[in-house]
């Protein structure tokens, strides 16, 4: 059975659902501080998604729209999506549930920017992401790939 993605609801369940994760996974993916505030902020519109086994939130990640005029990365800008600590804890990797979250914010149909990192080069790139020039002005260490919608042609100096 193919996993399912669900918005993640902003409040203390959630919360305590990621405090395991901040205990099992890595400190960097950690979206502990990223819930409290939008708790803080009442921030209705949930922009973490997860996947579940047996009840236990197993995967996670957050996906942030980007208005086109804050847009470093797309010539022209343009609205997009930004994912971000996607994560999947010990034990339940190569089931497919980051491949489902990914595959979730494609669905959306808008291009999407991530930061790869923890080795997850291959990982993206088979999900159709790729990497971009590295500008240490606007990247600030990180590492960013790009993915397009089907529909549209990747640029010819990625």
């Amino acid at each position: 059975m193919d996993p399912v993605v669900v918005r993640l609801k902003v409040n203390f369940k959630t919360l305590e659902e990621f405090r395991r994760f901040r205990e099992y996974g890595l400190e960097e993916l950690s979206m502990y501080e990223d819930l409290q505030a939008n708790m803080i902020e009442n921030d209705a519109d949930s922009p973490f998604y997860g996947v579940y086994e047996d009840g236990r939130l197993v995967a996670r990640m957050s996906l942030y729209p980007v208005s086109a005029r804050f847009d470093r990365y797309f010539t022209p800008p343009r609205d997009h999506l930004e994912l971000w600590k996607l994560e999947v804890l010990p034990g339940y990797k190569g089931k497919g549930y980051g491949r489902a979250l990914v595959q979730h914010a494609q669905s959306f149909g808008l291009p999407i920017k991530t930061n790869v990192r923890c080795g997850a080069h291959e990982f993206f790139t088979k999900l159709g992401f790729y990497p971009v020039k590295y500008n240490p002005e606007r990247d600030h260490g990180q590492n960013p790939y790009l993915w397009l919608p089907p529909e549209e042609p990747r640029p010819a100096s990625s």
